[in-house]
């Protein structure tokens, strides 16, 4: 396996997922809760692992039946990610907000659950996240797509498992709304990054 691909694919999953969204919001609310939490955060892996698998593996035979697929989808990515930055970046000197666990009655697990796949699965984000962006950026490294994807999947388990189980040490961490203006500007220069990477030359 090629680590630096694995690591390429590493970094750039968590680049991603790290992104403050609903899915990140409620599996830390959960596992501030301690709720259900090994349900959520499982899901949440596996639903990332089934969708990168997908991108990577059916991104480029569309591309080959389609060569202005790749290019387009690249420059398009790179357009959304320099946006997706510059919305990071504002928000982190707007921002005066922090995330807490949400109050209420504790829900059944096949509650809990349904809500964690419609999080997951009907958040169109999601989408491009995995199989788009991800997707796309695989075919840089032809021949390595499997050592990008299973970085990738490593950055989602590690993440949601980490968010999961860590969230009760990052209660009073992330109750001051600085420590999200930290995170929204690393993200934002990181999608920036990305994006750069999207139409870089290959050497």
């Amino acid at each position: 396996m090629d680590l630096s691909v694995y690591m390429t694919g590493l970094t750039m999953g968590l680049s991603l997922i790290v992104a403050i969204g609903a899915q990140n919001a409620f599996v830390l609310r959960q596992g501030l809760r301690n709720e259900h939490v090994l349900a959520v955060s499982l899901t949440c892996a596996l639903s990332d692992a089934v969708l990168i698998v997908i991108g990577v593996t059916s991104f480029r035979q569309i591309a080959a039946l389609l060569p202005w697929l790749d290019p387009v989808m690249r420059f398009a990515g790179a357009a959304f990610l320099i946006w997706y930055g510059a919305r990071n970046l504002l928000s982190a000197w707007r921002s005066s907000q922090a995330l807490s666990a949400a109050e209420g009655q504790s829900a059944s697990l096949a509650k809990t659950f349904a809500t964690c796949l419609a999080l997951t699965w009907l958040n169109p984000h999601v989408y491009l996240d995995t199989v788009v962006l991800l997707g796309t950026i695989s075919t840089r490294f032809p021949g390595r797509e499997a050592a990008f994807a299973l970085g990738a999947m490593t950055a989602s388990f590690l993440f949601f498992f980490a968010l999961g189980y860590g969230a009760r040490w990052l209660r009073g961490f992330f109750a001051r709304p600085s420590a999200w203006r930290v995170l929204e500007t690393l993200i934002g220069l990181t999608m920036w990054a990305i994006a750069w990477s999207l139409v870089a030359p290959v050497n």
